[in-house]
């Protein structure tokens, strides 16, 4: 990772609008009031102009996927496919959580969970949520990526580097390949696009781990 990149306010800029709303998306449940202008927003195709990751065509496509996710006309509704993908009961084919990844017995609230923390502790960042649950959500380190870039822009590179680079990629694969249903694999289509644009643009060496699941 180079410590010496200079972090533009434009780079900053995407990484705060990118990062809220698609954090928002994996986090809260489709119904969260907080969520419904964002909704609303991926009804017309107007947001691909302003997105600031990948290329027109690329986000077109993406584009027409979510909006054919969002159809009252698909088998599964929205809510009933974040239940099953991100809740449960049944085991999830993607689970949301790094430390899935990147720990050998595949748990939640596994050692790079803990790291993850201790990092945000070192930064006096504490993680608010309803429930106890880990902090390495990949809703929550988007947010939390959106929130660096507004307040400490200088530990965007390790959060991104450390904690959530080296798995997103496995996590997305799958939530794209086995969501069997057009949004979330659309939005995960989105995710990886924006988190390459990111990765380039802040020339972030990934650090290297071992991915268990």
């Amino acid at each position: 990772m180079s410590n010496q990149f200079a972090i533009t306010d434009s780079d900053l800029d995407a990484i705060t609008l990118s990062g809220r709303m698609l954090g928002g998306l994996f986090y809260y449940e489709p119904d969260d009031a907080s969520m419904a202008d964002v909704y609303s927003l991926l009804q017309d195709d107007q947001w691909v102009e302003e997105w600031p990751c990948g290329d027109k065509q690329q986000l077109m496509q993406i584009a027409a996927q979510l909006k054919e996710g969002l159809l009252e006309t698909q088998s599964e509704t929205l809510a009933q496919a974040y239940q099953r993908l991100f809740v449960g009961p049944n085991s999830l084919v993607a689970p949301p959580w790094g430390s899935v990844y990147l720990d050998h017995e595949c748990v939640i609230f596994g050692e790079s969970t803990i790291e993850l923390r201790q990092w945000q502790s070192s930064l006096g960042i504490a993680t608010q949520t309803e429930v106890r649950e880990p902090e390495d959500h990949i809703g929550l380190l988007l947010m939390l990526a959106a929130w660096l870039a507004e307040h400490h822009p200088e530990q965007i590179q390790t959060l991104l580097a450390d904690h959530l680079l080296p798995w997103s990629g496995r996590y997305l694969e799958l939530l794209e390949t086995k969501a069997e249903h057009p949004f979330y694999s659309g939005l995960a289509k989105l995710t990886k696009i924006t988190l390459a644009d990111w990765q380039a643009c802040l020339s972030i060496d990934v650090k290297n781990k071992r991915i268990y699941f």
